[in-house]
């Protein structure tokens, strides 16, 4: 049962790659179909579970709760899609979002719900290093508007280089990434070998210093809390 549950809990997850949209889509009957199998299993699989255990057990447990009312929200969802669908109404499954409880939930899924409780332990106590982030990307961005929005610089394409604050938020955001590197410096670059320096600085602060250190509180955190959890055993 087990392995059961595993699968059609992956087929569960799987079905986002198929519904639109999606690369490879699939049309609304087949998937709709899939994931009334799959919610029947999960139905079934939390009744066989209240056969066994205490009802007053049962009802105080909150996984039960959260499976339940997954499995309320998705069919209720799946209705009214497919009831916009008849009338030709496009609409979004925002049930989707509430398939990965049933990964946590189940009793089977002992160790993924640990981890998940460690991770969910661990958010609290990285908030004020991801504020100094913010706060420095924010800062980082002004001084780009500040530098290169009144030179009417443009990029390969054509379009604006950093005039809208917020687009300049998210390039930079982008660079800490280095996804964009160096496509998003080559204008400025272009215009002045000089501003080199301050894509040197915000790299080096916020890729190098500000990631390394995030990573750093996010890993000792998440250390101490599982720990903790397996009863001050070392991992």
């Amino acid at each position: 049962m087990r392995t059961t549950t595993y699968f059609f809990i992956f087929l569960n997850l799987s079905l986002a790659l198929f519904e639109e949209p999606a690369v490879y889509p699939l049309p609304f009957l087949v998937t709709s179909v899939v994931e009334v199998l799959c919610l029947l299993v999960f139905f079934g699989r939390l009744t066989h579970f209240a056969k066994v255990t205490l009802r007053s057990v049962f009802w105080k447990d909150t996984k039960n709760i959260c499976i339940m009312v997954a499995i309320l929200l998705s069919l209720t969802d799946l209705a009214i899609c497919g009831v916009l669908r008849v009338y030709n109404v496009r609409s979004i499954r925002w049930s989707r979002i509430v398939r990965p409880i049933f990964l946590i939930n189940f009793a089977e899924s002992r160790q993924i719900r640990r981890a998940f409780r460690s991770i969910r332990n661990t958010l609290p106590e990285i908030t004020y290093v991801f504020l100094f982030f913010m706060f420095s990307l924010l800062m980082f961005s002004l001084m780009a508007l500040k530098l290169f929005g009144e030179r009417n610089l443009q990029t390969a394409e054509g379009l604006p280089y950093f005039r809208n604050y917020l687009g300049i938020v998210f390039d930079l955001y982008v660079l800490v990434t280095t996804a964009n590197s160096p496509d998003v410096m080559m204008p400025a670059f272009d215009f002045s070998s000089w501003y080199a320096l301050f894509f040197i600085a915000f790299v080096i602060v916020n890729t190098y210093i500000f990631m390394s250190l995030f990573l750093a509180v996010v890993y000792n955190n998440y250390k101490k809390h599982l720990k903790v959890m397996f009863g001050g055993v070392s991992y």
